[in-house]
């Protein structure tokens, strides 16, 4: 007889799957029957193999920020190229992704986290977001403080200004890309974005 039964899918589909329900639906527009019937699976595997809602939610929020974030964060540190480019071919990576047709539209954490304010939100899911909030902000002061071409233009002195302008920005093509807006028009706003970056 045997021990115990043999697991009847992959969890690293099934989560990829949820984690697109919420991109789709956000947290409180995705139900647990949204949830199952994407990942295929049915209430007890998943309680089984991932916990409630929240603790899915957790895993798959972690699975967005490591698969679909890291690739766009690293086109910021690509030797030899100038700063504007760089920001450039980072911030249009990510509207590329937030208007891809494969996928869900927009951003998930930007949608999950608009979500904050109907108090529908768990605790540590809450956690997670608001601190999931604060990483692009600290990342892209830290690049204007630290950048050696970022520091001989000067930038350095509006840091804070700087990366608050271009998270916003990226906030909004979030927003414009669930919306339908097209790539293209997004790209000027870019364009217009990087070149306002300011010294003072």
């Amino acid at each position: 007889m045997a021990s115990g039964r043999k697991k009847l899918f992959d969890e690293k589909t099934a989560l990829n799957a949820a984690m697109n329900v919420f991109w789709q639906k956000g947290y409180v527009g995705a139900s647990l029957t949204d949830l199952t019937t994407r990942m295929g699976i049915n209430k007890p595997s998943m309680y089984s193999a991932f916990g409630n809602k929240e603790a899915l939610f957790i895993k798959a929020t972690q699975c967005y920020i490591e698969t679909k974030l890291t690739p766009h964060v690293e086109l910021l540190f690509q030797e030899g190229i100038p700063l504007k480019q760089r920001l450039k071919n980072h911030m249009m990576s990510i509207v590329t992704m937030q208007c891809d047709p494969e996928q869900a539209k927009g951003c998930f954490l930007t949608l999950c986290q608009s979500e904050l304010v109907s108090g529908d939100i768990p605790e540590k899911a809450e956690q997670l977001l608001k601190e999931a909030d604060l990483i692009p902000l600290q990342m892209y002061c830290k690049l204007f403080e630290d950048d050696e071409e970022s520091i001989a233009l000067e930038l350095n002195k509006n840091s804070q200004a700087n990366a608050l302008s271009l998270y916003t920005f990226l906030k909004g093509t979030a927003s414009m890309a669930r919306s339908g807006i097209d790539k293209s028009q997004l790209e000027y706003g870019l364009n217009a974005i990087i070149e306002g970056i300011k010294i003072h």
